[in-house]
């Protein structure tokens, strides 16, 4: 496990488009998975261990997410043939297991998380309604600590502002986690 932080938000950034397969089959794109107020991209995988500590959380905070009207998603972009826990077949599992509640996309060919300019598990990225990149943080203070433990909710509180306002907050903490396992 190499241990990666996200690099400083490039506010404006337009999203790249893409054409991913679901975990239930179906092919969605950026604008499928955008709402009315905005896009969050989440680069997620199964088996890195900053992952599994928020997987539960991930839900109910997309679910507040969805309800001012962002948009969320997750991309699993490492190499299955090195890291078969990350296998579409296991994405699968992990999706319904953990009642994910966003569509859970694989990049058989990395040219996705390449274009978002992905380095880790968790990365998340945070568009307003017009595509432009506004939030490039963690999902909170935790990190891989016990979830009953309160601590800002960095994420939640970035993307409620793109709702409101259309841009992210100037103070931005990166994520930290696993690399993404190139091919």
């Amino acid at each position: 496990m190499t241990l990666k932080h996200t690099p400083i938000c490039d506010v404006g950034l337009q999203a790249p488009d893409f054409k991913l397969q679901c975990v239930d089959g179906k092919y969605w794109t950026r604008d499928e998975c955008a709402g009315e107020k905005g896009l969050l991209v989440m680069f997620i995988c199964n088996h890195c261990p900053y992952v599994k500590a928020i997987q539960e959380k991930l839900v109910d905070d997309v679910a507040i997410l969805k309800e001012s009207g962002i948009g969320v998603v997750a991309i699993m972009s490492n190499d299955p043939n090195d890291y078969p826990a990350d296998s579409f077949e296991n994405m699968q599992k992990i999706a319904i297991e953990k009642n994910f509640n966003f569509p859970y996309l694989i990049d058989r060919t990395q040219k996705v998380a390449k274009a978002f300019g992905a380095v880790c598990t968790p990365d998340f990225l945070g568009y307003n309604a017009n595509m432009e990149l506004q939030y490039r943080g963690r999902l909170d203070g935790r990190g891989m600590q016990d979830n009953t433990v309160e601590v800002k909710r960095d994420l939640v509180e970035a993307m409620l502002l793109v709702a409101k306002t259309g841009a992210g907050p100037v103070e931005q903490i990166p994520s930290m986690g696993c690399s993404i396992k190139w091919m």
